[in-house]
């Protein structure tokens, strides 16, 4: 018996077929519950949001107490009596072992206190609360632009370079994106206000306070990231064009933006929206480094200041605020292509 006969007796056998008709059962029920299955996913994520978050706290916890030295001596600086620095230590409770001051910092974590700064005494939360917006306006236009940029020009570059057509176009669009994909984003930054501060002051390369001065920093984040996912959004665009529903429209003559907008756009969203939040989380954490080149009152700018200073306490509340953000990203998105695509095993993950 060749190996195809026995598959395709394996496949009909009526063991195959049992298997077969309780995954319909199961996938029916799972339809005619929905509820039921929203809520378990809602539960499974949450768990997994807590752990993930309760593993982050920790580690930040340790690293930055075993690696920041003497942040109060640091502070008060090297003349500054023992007596003192023994009071401000008493004060933040860095006196206490380094058990004692973990949990603490868990037990001020569930009240919403992140901790205090070491070097000015500030609550970290007034911190947080004070530049955590500048950071988000900066990191949501820099996804919009993203979106807005990138999914128009991989389809349009697909819909040109289909069957072959059009060799240098999409030579010269491998190799644009390509470059501008490898270029990290405080590179890009420091290259845009050396040209825009220095050859060219046309726009502010410091600071927030107009429109204009949104302009380079979110062309340094957006930039690289466009690239990468304009180059999925033309794979993926290539791949529904040369299916077979896409051939039967094209037959039947319709408007070219029913045809792409319609027919094919939503069927290549799924793998645009899973790279586009992957991309948004690092966006998040790349602002950190394009603050700084910027001088962006964000909280990136905040959290190299701190790191320069050995502020454990507002690293460590920063790196906690990064880190829930992130979480949260993936989080919509998981949620988002489960409603866009009913077909999805996320629901069940």
């Amino acid at each position: 018996m060749s190996v195809m006969q026995h598959w395709h007796r394996e496949t009909d056998s009526p063991q195959t077929g049992a298997a077969s008709s309780e995954e319909s059962k199961d996938t029916s029920a799972a339809r005619e519950h929905p509820a039921t299955v929203w809520w378990g996913f809602a539960l499974r994520r949450a768990g997994r949001t807590v752990g993930s978050l309760f593993v982050i706290v920790s580690v930040a916890f340790v690293v930055v107490r075993l690696s920041a030295g003497d942040p109060v001596r640091q502070a008060l600086g090297p003349t500054a009596p023992p007596s003192l620095v023994a009071e401000r230590r008493a004060q933040l409770g860095l006196d206490h072992s380094l058990w004692r001051q973990y949990t603490d910092y868990l037990a001020g974590l569930v009240h919403g206190d992140l901790g205090t700064s070491v070097l000015t005494g500030q609550p970290v939360a007034d911190v947080v609360a004070g530049r955590l917006p500048q950071s988000l306006l900066l990191a949501a236009c820099a996804v919009v632009v993203t979106l807005l940029v990138a999914i128009p020009v991989g389809l349009t570059t697909a819909v040109l370079t289909r069957e072959g057509r059009n060799r240098g176009l999409e030579l010269g669009f491998n190799g644009a994106s390509g470059l501008t994909t490898a270029v990290p984003e405080f590179l890009l930054a420091t290259g845009l206000v050396i040209v825009f501060g220095l050859w060219w002051p046309v726009l502010p390369v410091a600071g927030s306070d107009t429109t204009a001065s949104y302009v380079l920093p979110v062309i340094a984040l957006a930039a690289p990231s466009s690239a990468l996912i304009a180059r999925v959004a033309r794979v993926e665009g290539l791949k529904v064009l040369g299916r077979d529903y896409m051939r039967t429209a094209r037959s039947k003559r319709l408007p070219t933006t029913t045809l792409y907008l319609r027919h094919a756009l939503p069927n290549m969203l799924t793998a645009v929206l899973t790279l586009a939040g992957t991309v948004a989380a690092g966006m998040v954490a790349a602002t950190a480094l394009v603050e700084q080149v910027f001088n962006w009152p964000g909280l990136g700018y905040a959290l190299i200041q701190a790191i320069t200073g050995r502020d454990y306490n507002i690293v460590g509340g920063i790196a906690l605020v990064y880190a829930a953000l992130i979480i949260l990203i993936n989080l919509f998105v998981d949620i988002l292509l489960a409603l866009l695509d009913r077909r999805t095993t996320l629901l069940e993950r």
